[in-house]
């Protein structure tokens, strides 16, 4: 079993994205956050929450429409998703970290112009007030890491022209880890329901332990991983060749020493 390296050091930065479905479970979440404030060295937590903000949009009256597992986010929305990703969510998950003697502060993109965006392009699809990051305000950030204050990322982003935009959590923790990496050493974690990309997706034992791009394009030819997987991946592997150093991948255990993951190497 491989081992996370729990470095004390004050060059390597910890980048831990954590999904929807574990934000949902308050006793998952607490003991997550609990293992998150024992993580030495700087740190910065990304959070989504699309299950919420539906629920929300759903007590509201407002449809929520999503095309092949992606939200399309029209003005209802956007306003919706504002209120729960950088309302709700992220003060509630500041709030806990400050209960564990952490101290955090919420941000969204437009908070020191810290994650500018582009709206998306519409091709096929038009997917409405969505965004794709495209400068990341480091040395802000730097300056929070160096005060021992942990940034807690809502995935939203803002455009130079400052129209708030929806942004994918997994791509905005690691457009973030990708930035972050010309200053530190940087390590990126995404927590979800799964402890790892798996072998077989109806065993969650059978966790492949290391992703290199040789045996991962094996793997996709031969279909054991499939489309679930393959846009988290595209992520993992895009930081990987744009200078942060590992991606580990695994569910609110993941932090936790001995830990079963997928590390996902160069």
């Amino acid at each position: 079993m491989l081992e996370i390296v729990h470095n004390p050091a004050t060059d390597v930065l910890n980048v831990i994205k954590i999904g929807g479905k574990l934000i949902e479970n308050q006793e998952l979440l607490d003991s997550f956050l609990k293992d998150f404030v024992q993580l030495k060295g700087p740190k910065i937590l990304v959070h989504g929450g699309g299950n919420k903000a539906t629920e929300v949009a759903g007590k509201l009256g407002y449809k929520t429409q999503m095309i092949d597992g992606r939200r399309i986010t029209d003005k209802n929305s956007m306003e919706v998703i504002t209120m729960v990703y950088g309302g709700l969510l992220n003060k509630s998950i500041v709030a806990k970290l400050q209960g564990n003697k952490q101290n955090a502060i919420g941000l969204c993109g437009a908070d020191a112009n810290v994650l500018i965006s582009r709206k998306r392009e519409v091709k096929e699809i038009d997917y409405g007030l969505v965004g794709d990051v495209v400068k990341v305000n480091t040395e802000f950030i730097k300056s929070l890491l160096k005060q021992e204050i942990v940034p807690v990322f809502s995935a939203i982003s803002s455009t130079e022209e400052g129209v708030l935009l929806n942004t994918n959590g997994d791509s905005v923790a690691s457009e973030i880890a990708i930035a972050m990496s010309s200053i530190y050493t940087t390590q990126l974690f995404y927590c979800s329901e799964k402890k790892g990309v798996l072998k077989n997706m109806d065993d969650d034992d059978s966790v492949i332990a290391e992703l290199n791009s040789d045996n991962y394009q094996q793997l996709k030819a031969s279909k054991v991983i499939t489309d679930g997987m393959l846009p988290k991946l595209h992520n993992c592997f895009e930081a990987i060749n744009r200078g942060v150093s590992t991606v580990f991948l695994g569910d609110a255990e993941l932090l936790k020493k001995g830990s079963k993951h997928t590390k996902i190497l160069n």
